[in-house]
């Protein structure tokens, strides 16, 4: 597991340089799919514009699940910002990508940072009340699955 995730993280450059293989046409055809870009008006900026919000998103995703310190759930804001930034590019109807995404992300951030909050109190209290190092505590928070659906279901 821990090769298929260093080949997609080594491969994330080539993934990101997909858009230099797309034409500077408004409609995009290949085997599998069309892609027609109405609102940027050339395919070619429109994959440019996805791939820098895929790439960052598949990296997040990746650390979010590979992560095992108790901080990870923080994790969850970045990874919700990019997923509405994509949804918000392949949006035809956005005139303003990037303007009031925070709006949206306010529930995320919400529930995300009270509880890494609560969890960061919680150790330190248990430093105060024992004889334990900020290492070993953070060792004691770390949720450690045995399998990767196991890992899958801890947040579903």
């Amino acid at each position: 597991m821990g090769s298929v995730i260093a080949i997609l993280v080594a491969a994330t450059p080539f993934l990101f340089y997909v858009y230099e293989y797309v034409p500077h046409t408004k409609i995009w055809e290949t085997p599998f799919f069309t892609y027609e870009s109405n609102f940027y008006e050339d395919a070619y900026v429109g994959i440019w514009v996805l791939m820098m919000k895929i790439v960052p998103l598949l990296l997040s995703l990746l650390w979010f699940f590979t992560c095992r310190h108790w901080w990870y759930h923080a994790l969850l804001v970045p990874i919700a910002m990019f997923a509405f930034q994509i949804l918000s590019a392949l949006n035809d109807d956005n005139r303003f990508m990037d303007e009031f995404h925070i709006v949206w992300l306010l529930p995320v951030m919400a529930i995300v940072i009270p509880s890494i909050y609560l969890l960061r109190a919680r150790m330190f209290n248990r430093i105060n009340d024992a004889d334990k190092t900020m290492e070993e505590l953070e060792e004691e928070f770390k949720i450690k699955p045995k399998t990767f659906m196991d890992k899958v279901k801890q947040y579903f």
